[in-house]
Formats: structure tokens, C-alpha cells, sequence
């Protein structure tokens, strides 16, 4: 049976060298996850230089041999859109041209309104941006929203869903796991599912089904419980997964193989 599929993570916070290889400290982790039986993992960029290292960190494992083999999204986080997209955009034109099939998405881009580290103006065009990009190269969409349900809805309204996108880290209710469904869109649950207080997220997760259901790290952050405050990373995966197999009622096995179907499906990584 295969192994997990972390659907989303930011590993490439080990990355160490500053020669376009990933660094040693990196090693460690992915044996953690390889003896946790995480298969396969997408490293997730966040601006130009974690886009850059997301790419290493996929093209030093294509050829590894061992899991997990790790493919890499190219985008620009809200946090940071008032930079504008445009080395972004650069650096996944080059990066795709390369033509190796390390990138797999665009983002993790989107909308935060809790934080606003950048103006709410700026977040609304750079999403914008990278939906078409998205679009233009037929990648996979991967999107972080928080306090901005409405304008994220309309911002994918003015554009089109791509059809191959998943809402990452989905902090929402029963509510809006609805409409990330009536849109056409994959869902991925974190760590957060796991906390305590996070009833209306797995009322959500009850309601999303196996198909349309991914689940991730999104390590460093946000580990699960038992982990709870510490560093987060993919070895961590089984705990999500354990959690939202209690809320569906089925074999914790059934789970890793129905959501790596999953995760595979929307990045186009094959079985």
C-alpha cells in the first residue's frame, strides 16, 4: 500500500546551503518522514527565495531512490503581495521551461485579512495574478485564505477556478467547506483538525468527501496533537490523518490511501 502524501509543507525551512542544493540539515527530516511513511510530499513557496529552494529541495529527491519524493509550488503569499508577482512569475516561467516536471503548482497564494501584512488591494491583484498563472501553465492552484471568504470568492469568481485547486490549512466550518465544494475545489486539512477547539472544522471534515479530501502538515507550523507547540514537520502527517478518520468513521489505512489518491490527482504526480 502506498504511503502518505503531504499535501502541504514548508521543508525547505531546513534548507541550509546557498548553492541551489538543499543543505544538511534538511536529511533528518525527510528520514523522520520516510520512517513515519510519508511517500510523497509538495514543498510549498512562499515568495521567489522559498519558491527557489521549494524547486531544489523536489529536484534533489527526483532521483533519490527512497521516499518521499517531494515535487515544489512556485508563488507569492499574501503576506507579502505588496512585493508584486513579478519575480514570482519569472522564476516559474524559467523553472517550468526547465521542463523536469519539479513544479507541480502555483502558490500558496490568496487572501489574509487577520494579519493584512499587505494591503488588502495589493492581496486581491496578486491572487489575481496568479490564478491566470495557474491558468497559463496548467498547474495546479494552491490557495491560503483566512478572514476573507467573500473576497476570495470573488476574486475566483472574476477569474475561474482552475480545476485542479485545493484551499490548504482549511480553517472554515460546515458552511464554506460547502462552497469550496460547489466551486470544484479540493480541501486540505491540518494539524488544526486535531486541537481541541476545532469542532466546526471537523464538523467541515465530516462533511468533505474522500475525494475531494487532502491533508498536511504544513510544517513548521502548526503541529498536531500530541505535538502541539513544537516544530512541525511531515512525520507529523499520521496524527492528521488518525483524526480525521475518527470523524469519518473509517480505518486510519483507508484514509492515507484515499487522500494520496487524492493529492495525487490534483498535482497530477501520478499513482
Amino acid at each position: 500500500m502506498a504511503g502518505w502524501f503531504d499535501s502541504h509543507c514548508h521543508v525547505q525551512e531546513e534548507y541550509l546551503g546557498g548553492d541551489d542544493a538543499p543543505g544538511a540539515g534538511l536529511e533528518p527530516v525527510m528520514a523522520r518522514a520516510r520512517a513515519a511513511g510519508i511517500d510523497r510530499l509538495v514543498c510549498i513557496g512562499t515568495g521567489a527565495e522559498t519558491s527557489r529552494q521549494a524547486v531544489a529541495v523536489a529536484r534533489s529527491t527526483a532521483g533519490a531512490g527512497s521516499p518521499p519524493r517531494a515535487w515544489a509550488s512556485v508563488g507569492l503569499h499574501p503576506h507579502e503581495a505588496s512585493e508584486g508577482v513579478e519575480e514570482v512569475a519569472s522564476l516559474l516561467a524559467k523553472e517550468v521551461d526547465a521542463g523536469d516536471g519539479a513544479i507541480v503548482a502555483v502558490g500558496e497564494c490568496g487572501l489574509d485579512y487577520y494579519y493584512e501584512h499587505s494591503p488588502r488591494a495589493a492581496q486581491r491583484a496578486v491572487f489575481a495574478a496568479q490564478i491566470a498563472l495557474a491558468h497559463a501553465y496548467r498547474l495546479a492552484l494552491v490557495i491560503h485564505a483566512r478572514d476573507a471568504w467573500a473576497d476570495l470568492f470573488d476574486v475566483l469568481e472574476a477569474e475561474g477556478v482552475p480545476e485542479r485547486t485545493v484551499l490548504h490549512c482549511f480553517t472554515g466550518g460546515p458552511d464554506e467547506v460547502d462552497r469550496c465544494l460547489r466551486a470544484g475545489m479540493y480541501v486540505s486539512f491540518s494539524g488544526i483538525v486535531t486541537f481541541k477547539n476545532a469542532t466546526g472544522l471537523r464538523e467541515a471534515a465530516a462533511r468533505c468527501p474522500l475525494d475531494r479530501l487532502l491533508v498536511e502538515t504544513d510544517s513548521p507550523f502548526l503541529a498536531p496533537v500530541p505535538h502541539r507547540g513544537r516544530t512541525n514537520e511531515p512525520s507529523y502527517l499520521p496524527f492528521v490523518g488518525e483524526a480525521i478518520a475518527v470523524v469519518k468513521g473509517c480505518a486510519v489505512d483507508e484514509i492515507k490511501e484515499r487522500t494520496a489518491a487524492a493529492a495525487a490527482m490534483v498535482f497530477s504526480t501520478g499513482g
